[in-house]
């Protein structure tokens, strides 16, 4: 376990202030957008006056979540806060918003990459997603878990497990998804409008992602080039998942999915099913995440950063198993 600082010290900070700006990592995952609105809502349960931001869209398909209008898309904050709060952020950089330097940070991060960077830190890696830390800051605080805040928090710990798939998942994480279901979180609808709302440009992404699916023993890799972004009409969201169609190959331990950027970098997704920690290869490279799911971008052009990320992984996958994990 890692942590830094604990969560009383978050909320005395929270009980020392009135004004808080609350955000997460640029582009938004489920755990990101559902956080910031659980922690929003708490705030605004103790007569706060939180504003809720990200320096990228929510994503669509948390478009419908309890309260998403409230999340302005910004670059730029203006305002005086006594607090910003960020969420799975490893530095002030990672959120991709200008104006929040010298601002007193609030840091909770749950990821093995997190690093204390704030003037608070909570950083608790046995955490299955920052959302339950959200969740153990109301019972802290004294907010109620309404069913609207279930729904967040519900949202951000089934995306955040891969819907209960990845490492790590165990009867503590079924017992806090139990409890949310119990404070008015519906797990079907849930389900339903996070798998079955994809709009049709992922499909065609997905397809020419497939396209490209390479495998080479316990490894597999495909791409989309930017011309397939543009050709597909994908949007940067429709890329989220498309590695977990190469990692569900029978007999694949690890999966790259690498998407050409328009300034042709290259920003790459890496899965794991447990015995390659790719967290530790994603930090190698400025990145980070989770164990067994994590991201980091490198310079293109694409064949070249594919063919570096692959001898990468295909080292570690033959190293001794102690330096895998």
């Amino acid at each position: 376990m890692h942590q830094l600082h604990d969560i009383q010290a978050v909320s005395h900070a929270i009980d020392c202030g009135q004004r808080f700006l609350v955000s997460a990592h640029a582009r938004p995952d489920g755990d990101a957008v559902g956080s910031v609105l659980a922690c929003g809502m708490i705030l605004d349960q103790l007569g706060k006056h939180p504003d809720m931001v990200s320096a990228d869209p929510v994503p669509l398909i948390y478009q419908g979540l309890p309260c998403a209008r409230r999340i302005r898309h910004v670059s730029h904050v203006e305002g005086n806060y006594d607090a910003v709060i960020l969420l799975e952020c490893d530095g002030i950089e990672r959120s991709r918003l200008h104006g929040i330097d010298g601002s007193f940070i609030i840091n909770i991060d749950h990821h093995v990459s997190g690093r204390a960077f704030g003037d608070v830190n909570w950083i608790d890696t046995d955490s299955c997603a920052v959302a339950e830390m959200i969740y153990k800051l109301a019972n802290v605080t004294g907010a109620e878990i309404t069913a609207e805040m279930a729904t967040c928090l519900y949202t951000a710990v089934l995306t955040d497990t891969g819907s209960f798939c990845y490492a790590g998942t165990d009867a503590h994480t079924f017992e806090l998804a139990a409890n949310l279901v119990r404070q008015g979180a519906d797990p079907t609808i849930i389900a339903q409008h996070t798998y079955f709302s994809n709009p049709t440009s992922k499909m065609l992404l997905l397809g020419a992602a497939l396209s490209n699916l390479k495998r080479d023993g316990r490894l597999a890799w495909m791409w989309v080039t930017h011309e397939d972004m543009l050709r597909t009409h994908a949007a940067e969201e429709d890329c989220e998942g498309l590695v977990n169609y190469a990692i569900a190959i029978a007999g694949v331990d690890v999966a790259v999915f690498l998407r050409e950027l328009p300034n042709r970098r290259v920003r790459l997704s890496l899965r794991s099913k447990g015995e390659l920690n790719v967290a530790r290869v994603a930090e190698r490279f400025g990145g980070g995440g989770h164990d067994h799911a994590s991201g980091c971008t490198l310079d293109g052009p694409l064949p070249r950063a594919a063919d570096f990320i692959l001898e990468q992984l295909r080292g570690c996958l033959q190293s001794p198993m102690h330096e895998l994990v």
